[in-house]
């Protein structure tokens, strides 16, 4: 996603507020926020804005690594310390010392790994995996998560002392949804990335097309709107992109000012709630739970409306 936060809402003041205000401090931050939000990028705002910007910024996704190797990532490890250890490796914390370390997804972390974050937070010292010396490092943490973490704590999936230690300063980055009037901003900035990146020519979009993109929920966030917008820009074969330059799952029918079926007939309200809950079926595959945390039902209102439709 293009490092750049957009938007004047009151949602995005606030975060951009925040971020200023930690910036200068080496207080840990956590992001939370749902996929797609941009928390990596306020990650990347706060270390560009900080006394560490010329210091390392390394990242770590820790949803991307499988459980047993994790650990080697962020501590490292000496050679022969496991089969495949075929030399020293130095972790993530070693090479972000004096810099700022993000750790994104932090919520897929198994709890053994927790629990030596937990110590290395606290004594500011490791030891790779197969070795005798202990570290020092200085570093500043940043971590990431679309998990609600109080509600994995109950689970006992995440240590709460843990949680304590990374949620010193929490920014929360709100849904595309519930910030639309950014949307048109968002839009533009991306038009223009694009049409610059694929040498296109000057192009808009169509009415129809932007009540399309105002129309839609964006689970996806605005990770999916910046690919929506690339693919019609690759796609359109005009200056102008319509809403046929759009994944099916977006379009919605259009007339004038009134919802309506291919066949011209004025959808009721009842039927405008099933297809947009078919629509958000396709969207998560079928999956029901998915669906009806996106629509924000219970599971069983969403079956049974699925039974009356």
């Amino acid at each position: 996603m293009d490092d750049k936060i957009i938007g004047t809402s009151k949602g995005i003041r606030d975060v951009l507020a925040m971020v200023e205000k930690v910036s200068a401090s080496d207080v840990t931050v956590l992001i939370t926020g749902e996929s797609g939000t941009g928390k990596e990028m306020v990650a990347n705002t706060i270390y560009r804005s900080s006394p560490r910007h010329q210091k390392p910024f390394i990242k770590l996704n820790c949803a991307a690594i499988p459980s047993e190797l994790l650990e080697s990532q962020m501590f490292g490890h000496e050679r022969g310390a496991f089969t495949g250890a075929v030399a020293r490796q130095e972790g993530c914390f070693e090479r972000a010392n004096n810099g700022v370390l993000f750790l994104d997804e932090i919520g897929d972390m198994s709890l053994v790994t927790q629990t030596k974050l937990l110590r290395v937070l606290q004594e500011k010292e490791f030891e790779r995996i197969g070795g005798k010396d202990t570290i020092k490092v200085d570093v500043r943490l940043i971590a990431a998560t679309n998990k609600d973490l109080a509600e994995e704590i109950k689970k006992t999936r995440f240590r709460e002392d843990l949680f304590y230690r990374l949620n010193v300063v929490e920014i929360r980055i709100p849904p595309l949804r519930d910030r639309l009037e950014d949307l048109s901003g968002l839009v533009e900035f991306f038009l223009g990335t694009f049409i610059q990146k694929y040498g296109k020519g000057k192009m808009a979009f169509s009415e129809d097309g932007l009540k399309v993109l105002h129309g839609y929920s964006w689970p996806g966030n605005v990770r999916e709107l910046r690919n929506v917008i690339e693919r019609a820009v690759v796609l359109s074969r005009s200056e102008t992109i319509e809403p046929a330059d759009f994944p099916d799952k977006i379009r919605v029918p259009t007339g004038s000012g009134a919802a309506t079926q291919g066949d011209g007939q004025i959808l009721t309200l009842e039927a405008m709630e099933r297809l947009y809950i078919r629509k958000v079926l396709e969207y998560t595959g079928g999956n029901k739970l998915q669906a009806a945390r996106l629509l924000d039902i219970d599971p069983k209102t969403l079956r049974t409306k699925l039974n009356a439709d």
